[in-house]
């Protein structure tokens, strides 16, 4: 056998997310640089504190400047930062700078080959750029989400005002990359749009991190409390703004008087969770589940009749939500509020795994559950195209081996 494909490359990254943090972009950015490491590679990565999806920082991470740790082979420092506990553009500035600026006082400690800025944060990518350029270093820039669009997008307060600015930050970073790797198409466009050569640009999608389920549905369900009699509509994941999960708090309200059968179930973290449930204090239809363990994710979804995912009219091209890969990992149907002329709607449209329907519209959600759940030939199709799709398009290994052949060809241009 011959030596690893990365064997003495020293490869930093600088991305706010990371590994024990087990939903959004962290298990992306976590599995990579173990990969990395297995193929020989010396990975160091300057973090933010682990506070996604929760936003707040854990007691042990408060008052520290920066935190030491080990993940396997992979070397992590911690930096502190602003935890924002409400989101809005003044807040979430202070997020980003608070960050970048830590990396920038935070020397590796060797000259790396190669550094790998993950958006978000942009902030942080901005002081990938001057660290690479010190260090003579090409720069992979790897956007997870727009952070352009977002600011505009995202529903934040005053992230319109701010829109311009991040735009001009965004090409600023992209425009300095040796190599952009983005989700999909619409990405892709969007970033030659900013004037970055279309060479450079490599479609990298997200792959499934979370085991097949293979646990007892029955027994599963028993465990959450869901009765063999009641359809589940199950949303997973982050309760920020994004998400805008009034419309499922609006839903379930509906379903209350209309179809009883029907619980939905919101199961996650995050900014908005507080507020939803005094929203939804008064809906029968509607309970809260606090996130699950990792292990447990896939049996968890599969359990459920539907999965949701809920997004804001205005939320076109800013992310693709990553709770889609273990949505299709897990093989059941999923409704999806979003914006039919939008990148999550494109995805699931090309997964044939569930279908689209109008976003800020309780009646909408309502009635794509009914039908999804009422016709049990289209249910079985929906779970067959997921299962098939996730094993065609989001193994992990073939999605691993590519970032890491992208990674060798960046330190050899």
């Amino acid at each position: 056998m011959g030596e690893p494909s990365l064997s003495g490359r020293r490869v930093l990254v600088v991305g706010v997310n990371y590994a024990p943090e087990h939903s959004g972009i962290a298990p992306y950015t976590t599995q990579a640089c173990a990969h990395f490491a297995d193929q020989g590679a010396e990975v160091f990565v300057l973090a933010g504190v682990p506070h996604y999806p929760h936003w707040s920082t854990p007691k042990e991470y408060r008052g520290r400047l920066f935190v030491d740790e080990q993940h396997g082979q992979v070397r992590v420092r911690r930096l502190r930062h602003v935890v924002p506990s409400t989101q809005n553009a003044l807040t979430r500035g202070a997020y980003e700078l608070t960050f970048g600026c830590h990396v920038l006082a935070h020397t590796p400690p060797w000259r790396p080959d190669v550094v790998v800025a993950v958006v978000p944060s942009l902030a942080g990518a901005a002081a990938a750029v001057r660290i690479a350029r010190r260090a003579a270093a090409p720069l992979i820039v790897w956007v997870q989400d727009l952070m352009g669009p977002a600011a505009s997008q995202s529903g934040i307060k005053g992230g319109d005002r701010i829109s311009a600015v991040t735009g001009r930050l965004e090409a600023y970073v992209l425009c300095r990359a040796s190599m952009v790797w983005v989700l999909n198409e619409s990405f892709r466009r969007y970033v030659a749009g900013l004037g970055v050569s279309g060479a450079l640009i490599h479609v990298v999608p997200n792959w499934t991190h979370v085991a097949r389920p293979c646990a007892d549905r029955a027994a599963v369900r028993a465990r959450q409390g869901w009765r063999s009699d009641e359809v589940i509509a199950l949303h997973s994941g982050n309760m920020g703004l994004k998400q805008r999960l009034e419309n499922v708090v609006h839903a379930a309200r509906l379903a209350a008087a209309e179809a009883p059968h029907i619980r939905f179930v919101l199961m996650g973290d995050g900014s908005q969770r507080t507020a939803l449930q005094e929203l939804a204090a008064d809906v029968p239809t509607l309970s809260f589940r606090s996130p699950v363990a990792d292990a447990d994710l896939s049996d968890v979804l599969a359990a459920a009749d539907v999965l949701l995912v809920n997004e804001r009219a205005t939320t076109v091209d800013m992310s693709l939500p990553s709770k889609l890969t273990s949505y299709f990992r897990a093989g059941t149907p999923v409704v999806a509020a979003v914006p039919a002329s939008g990148a999550t709607a494109r995805e699931l449209q090309r997964s044939g795994a569930g279908i689209v329907v109008e976003p800020d519209h309780g009646q909408a959600l309502v009635d794509g559950v009914v039908r999804v759940t009422a016709d049990v030939h289209l249910a079985r199709t929906f779970r067959k195209a997921a299962v098939q799709y996730s094993d065609d398009y989001l193994d992990a290994g073939v999605a691993l081996s590519r970032v890491s052949a992208l990674l060798r060809q960046a330190v050899r241009t």
